[in-house]
């Protein structure tokens, strides 16, 4: 087994809900780092005196498991393996393997003294039978690629190349995991994204989803990555690829948006993109129509569209949406009169308002980023988050960061 690499802050989250009577179920984009972290809360509990026989690990696409197919073998392996007395814990890795899996796993909850936790690459694993047979029993861990600071962990880069070089290196190979064993070696690191992207396109997406076309699928992904951070919607889009021959429009009524909402969400349900959508900050409400698209990591969008420099500021701005992610923040596109704010973050106690630029040296796009911020009524805080080491940190309580900074606090 290869070395483990430590995700402290998952790790914790896990540790937090261990024993409580909740299905843990850590969900993300395939080879992010789910199974790892399985290994890793299996190895917490050996660590804290946890007897081998009351831990049973099992990874549901190992052929040794080929016979378990269905729900009933599968529960029958398992409780017959369930020793008596003391509490059992349970760790299932890509369970969307069974078919009717939550039946199991709710009996396994009545019948037994056990603590649960399983993963999935896609949100079918959170359906509609399961979430009904289970609501609100289960709590869901999202797991993402590796942050800024995970990088920079993981990957220990000589010393002697700047933090600016570094931040370089994650914009353009991104955080899977699995590139540290390539060492920043460009072409192998785009073979094994090509290798990830593939199966979760062919075994997470076109699988499922029997009807869809692969070349119009592949069309749509490449909208997507060249257009990171533009308000969309599926009529618009539809409208770009049927012009373009990518989508058929048919005859009636916007056939291609509805196509496009369709794929939109089998992208949304294998996590390789993530929706977001607006929020009028004075109204207080969600709107319903158009929304932005994120990737879930650079490397893919390098690997697909080729490196390119050039639209920086929605790049970074995709990187400052995913780490709000992770800090466990609602993310939404804010919109105030007539301007946007990139995001506006939520917790139960907390709020931020997020302007993201590449720069704010021009007086220009000082005041473009600033204008939206000061029109916001309430007194939460408000952050603009750019690529300059500048000795002004804020304009009119509106504070300034260094975006490297923000993301290593």
């Amino acid at each position: 087994m290869a070395e483990l690499i430590d995700r402290p802050t998952y790790l914790q989250q896990l540790v937090e809900h261990k024993d409580v009577d909740l299905v843990k179920i850590v969900t993300g984009i395939r080879r992010c780092g789910k199974s790892s972290l399985l290994d890793l809360f299996h190895q917490y509990l050996s660590d804290n005196g946890i007897d081998d026989r009351h831990i049973i690990h099992m990874n549901m696409e190992s052929l040794r498991y080929r016979d378990l197919t269905d729900y009933l073998a599968f529960y029958d392996y398992v409780s017959e393996r369930i020793p008596k007395g003391g509490k059992t814990y349970l760790i299932f890795d890509e369970l969307q393997a069974i078919e009717h899996w939550e039946k199991a796993i709710e009996a396994f909850r009545l019948d037994h003294n056990v603590d649960i936790y399983i993963t999935g690459s896609n949100a079918y694993l959170l359906s509609t039978e399961f979430s009904t047979l289970l609501s609100g029993r289960y709590v869901e861990i999202r797991m993402l690629p590796l942050s800024f600071k995970e990088f920079l962990t993981f990957y220990g880069p000589a010393p002697a190349i700047t933090i600016e070089e570094k931040f370089q290196r994650y914009l353009q190979f991104g955080g899977m995991p699995i590139l540290r064993e390539y060492q920043f070696n460009e072409t192998r690191s785009e073979q094994a994204l090509e290798g990830i992207y593939s199966t979760v396109v062919l075994r997470d997406i076109l699988q499922r989803n029997k009807q869809a076309d692969q070349g119009t699928l592949q069309k749509l992904v490449l909208f997507l990555c060249s257009n990171i951070g533009s308000i969309t919607s599926p009529s618009s889009i539809g409208n770009v690829l049927s012009n373009e021959g990518a989508i058929q429009s048919g005859k009636g009524k916007n056939v291609a948006g509805k196509t496009v909402d369709r794929y939109l969400s089998m992208l949304h349900s294998a996590f390789i993109f993530y929706p977001v959508s607006r929020y009028d900050v004075k109204g207080k409400q969600l709107l319903k129509t158009l929304e932005k698209n994120y990737i879930i990591d650079m490397g893919f969008r390098n690997m697909l569209l080729g490196y390119r420099d050039a639209d920086r500021g929605h790049i970074l701005e995709n990187i400052v949406f995913l780490e709000l992610l992770r800090r466990e923040y609602r993310v939404y596109v804010g919109k105030i009169g007539g301007a946007e704010i990139d995001f506006v973050a939520e917790k139960p106690k907390d709020k931020l308002y997020i302007q993201v630029t590449e720069s704010m040296l021009s007086p220009e796009t000082r005041e473009r980023e600033l204008k939206p911020l000061r029109m916001i009524p309430d007194n939460y805080e408000k952050i603009v988050l750019s690529m300059d080491r500048s000795y002004i940190d804020s304009y009119d309580g509106i504070r300034a960061l260094y975006l490297i900074d923000w993301l290593l606090s």
